[in-house]
């Protein structure tokens, strides 16, 4: 696979200035839809978007929110743009809309800190914009009237010491069901979570430690069928070439943990975790620092930054004294297989054109031009448009009689569905509703707001007979002046509604039926009102999304080599084995094992002294295994397999052992895939660089795989690494790769501090078997 190049060039940077100072239009309720995209969606418009977040605001644009960085360096702007918007029509194409602070507006109290890692909610009326400030290693939180401002700081989420071992940072607000809010924060091997303030300002009550690995941090929790779902990155963000940043996830069944991976382990449990959402792949290097957000037809994508292989470094920026990443914005359609989601269904990064989110409706619209052109009301009722600074347009229904009007759409939506719409209920005695499948009063699903009985409630009729409501109880405090998402489903004969503040799955309030087959049909969507205090906004279906179930294959084995394996049996190595800086004292055949004491000996940039047993690897594309036994020992050992060019050139699979930070000393076991080789663009070119990411869980007992290919078109080698703690259910993580400047030796290594010893059961070479 070769490398990916960046195309496009940036707009003008007078117009991107000037759409920064203007109001935003509002886009059209049928614009023409975009059906392919490229990443990353952010290229033409800035350089680089780091730790990206993203809100559909209430007049129907998505706004996306960044780290401070040199967003327009390639325009000759060496500076950066604190904490920068981006505004788009459709999720893929994006233009420049200002930025939260500038240098004469930024708060006193953060020092002069740089700010990163922003997240965004939609909050009783207004909008939070939750940002890390690195230099006071505390959270702080804007608010404003709509997505581009003007905001208001509301100085630190939390105290000086918030309870959490870690650095105070990487936030992301969560409201559970009931409508209690939570803020989840942490970096460098920790994640924490607390309840938070009605206005969601502060955090509040005991602080829980939910995750802790090595490098864990930018969580991100949505709720899902019953789960509660921790994204979360580990490894390294912010290396260039060698950032091994890759997304996971843990769920479980309180927002508060326990959490746990795919194999059920525990993220606080000492060991690197499996459930992989996205790894880089050579092309797209550390994709990492991911939200979460949701097309027209309720198919989800994943919102995260990556590293192009082409250009991975930025230039030096006054003030930094480091080389900083390009990181722009990707996104990735976002598959729940068997309860878990993965990018693609394990397929990673996209390269190349991909099919568009939805962002227009069948049926619907934004009211954002003032008239009510493919609109007509039944059962009576006034309507009229009206506007506000967030909505743009919007409907309200002017009529003060209790009984329901229907303002809906000329044009139908299909039968299996999904609809929405922002919904408020400005005085009491009035209810707003969804409606769908709309035939008529008489035959129609609606999903009413209803402020009298403080619930949402669902109302199914079917030739003018009511087949019974159902009600869910809205949480004390409802904020019914402030918009509301209300969204239906309809899959098969199961409705599923869900009531939130912004679309970020986090809703308030669920509720599931199954329909009689009758009312599933193809029909109407549009707004129900009892009372004068109905308004709608943003009303719409969409075909709904169909799921894809089953996951991309895997890299499998395919014909054993027996010329490039050895199952270790008499007592003296195959003398297709050679020693670099060997033989390694203790080391020895016995018992069907390799057994070899790990060395006080490094392979790491400038310290090669530790041995490494070597072997030819076969031509082509294969896949080398090993079954590893490492008894515990006192910390900082490591062990397993390398594809070896040079002691400053190889990729490495081991079981290690590392300290987590805050801790106290403790370690943690972790399954490291590294490489190492020459780093020439950075300013100056580094010689030899070293980068890490995290496999699955580690064992005692450890079985590990390289997968190799070679690249001809980039002249790469490009491998890929795989873990198990039982020989049958792998972990499979992301790729690696480096110049094919020599050819790759299959090695063991056992090393970095003494004190335990690594026990190989084989070393086994497969080709590759094609798909």
């Amino acid at each position: 696979m070769s490398r990916r190049r960046i195309h496009g060039t940036l707009a003008a940077l007078t117009g991107l200035l000037l759409a920064a100072l203007l109001p935003p239009s509002h886009p059209a309720a049928a614009a023409a839809p975009s059906p392919t995209y490229r990443n990353p969606v952010t290229a033409g418009t800035v350089d680089t978007f780091p730790d990206p977040t993203m809100i559909r605001g209430k007049d129907g644009y998505w706004y996306a929110y960044g780290t401070q960085n040199p967003v327009f360096q390639s325009k000759g702007e060496s500076g950066e743009r604190m904490l920068p918007i981006l505004r788009s029509p459709d999720m893929t194409h994006w233009e420049y809309a200002g930025q939260v602070f500038t240098p004469e507006t930024q708060p006193a109290w953060h020092d002069g800190s740089r700010l990163w890692a922003p997240d965004i909610r939609y909050t009783n009326g207004h909008y939070n914009l939750f940002y890390s400030v690195p230099g006071k290693d505390t959270v702080g939180v804007a608010t404003a009237p709509t997505p581009t401002g003007p905001w208001h700081d509301e100085g630190a989420v939390m105290p000086a010491d918030s309870g959490c071992a870690t650095g105070d940072i990487d936030e992301a607000q969560f409201t559970d069901v009931g409508g209690q809010p939570y803020l989840y924060w942490g970096s460098y091997d920790t994640i924490c979570v607390a309840k938070m303030n009605g206005d969601r300002t502060r955090i509040e009550g005991p602080v829980t430690e939910v995750a802790q690995g090595r490098r864990m941090e930018g969580g991100f929790v949505v709720h899902r069928g019953g789960h509660y779902y921790l994204f979360y990155s580990d490894a390294g963000c912010c290396d260039g070439a060698f950032s091994g940043y890759q997304v996971k996830v843990g769920r479980a069944t309180s927002p508060t943990g326990p959490f746990t991976d795919d194999q059920g382990v525990d993220l606080m449990a000492p060991t690197s975790k499996g459930g992989v959402v996205v790894a880089g792949d050579g092309k797209w290097i550390g994709p990492g620092h991911n939200a979460l957000q949701t097309d027209l037809s309720g198919q989800d994508w994943l919102v995260y930054h990556a590293i192009p292989a082409e250009h991975p470094d930025l230039d030096p920026v006054p003030g930094i004294d480091r080389t900083l990443s390009t990181r722009p914005m990707l996104v990735d359609r976002l598959d729940w297989i068997n309860g878990w989601p993965v990018v693609r269904a394990g397929a990673g990064p996209s390269e190349g054109d991909q099919q568009a989110p939805v962002t227009t409706w069948s049926a619907g619209g934004t009211f954002n031009d003032g008239s009510l052109s493919g609109w007509r009301a039944e059962g009576g009722g006034d309507w009229a448009t009206a506007t506000d600074q967030d909505s743009g347009g919007y409907v309200t229904h002017r009529t003060t009689s209790s009984d329901p009007a229907y303002l809906v759409t000329a044009a139908a939506a299909p039968a299996q569905v999904r609809a929405e719409a922002d919904l408020r209920v400005t005085s009491a005695g009035s209810a707003a509703g969804l409606v769908i499948a709309g035939k008529g009063p008489d035959n129609q699903v609606v999903a009413w707001l209803d402020r009298d009985r403080q619930a949402l409630v669902t109302d199914v009729r079917v030739k003018g007979v009511s087949m019974g409501e159902r009600s869910t109880p809205l949480p004390s405090g409802f904020q019914w002046g402030a918009w509301r998402n209300v969204s239906a489903e309809v899959r098969g004969t199961r409705l599923t509604v869900e009531i939130s503040a912004d679309r970020l799955h986090d809703p308030v309030a669920v509720q599931q039926r199954t329909l009689p087959a009758a009312a599933v049909h193809a029909g109407s969507v549009g707004v129900a009102a009892r009372g004068a205090g109905a308004q709608a906004d943003n009303v719409g279906a969409a075909r709904l999304y169909t799921p894809v179930t089953t996951r991309v294959p895997a890299p499998a084995t395919g014909a054993e080599l027996p010329a490039y394996s050895d199952e270790f049996t008499g007592d003296t190595l195959s003398p297709q084995w050679s020693w670099v800086r060997g033989p390694a004292t203790g080391a020895g055949l016995g018992g069907g094992t390799l057994s070899w004491p790990t060395q006080n000996a490094e392979l790491y940039l400038d310290t090669n002294t530790a041995s490494v047993l070597t072997r030819p690897a076969p031509q082509g594309d294969f896949i080398v295994e090993t079954k590893l036994h490492l008894a515990n020992g006192p910390g900082n050992q490591q062990a397993g397999l390398v594809l070896y060019g040079n002691d400053d050139r190889y990729f490495k699979l081991v079981h290690s052992v590392l300290p987590l930070s805050h801790t106290d000393g403790k370690v943690t076991h972790v399954t490291e895939f590294g490489k190492e080789g020459a780093r020439p663009t950075t300013t100056p070119p580094t010689a030899v660089a070293y980068g890490p990411m995290f496999g699955g869980p580690a064992a005692d007992t450890l079985w590990l795989r390289l997968s190799y290919h070679h690249d001809t078109s980039g002249a790469e080698h490009e491998v890929r690494a795989a873990s198990s703690t039982d020989g049958k259910h792998w972990t499979w993580t992301g790729a690696w790769t480096l110049p094919a400047e020599q050819a790759l030796r299959i090695g063991l290594v056992s090393m970095n501090t003494a004190g335990a010893t690594a026990q190989f059961d084989y070393v086994r070479t497969y080709r590759t078997a094609r798909p």
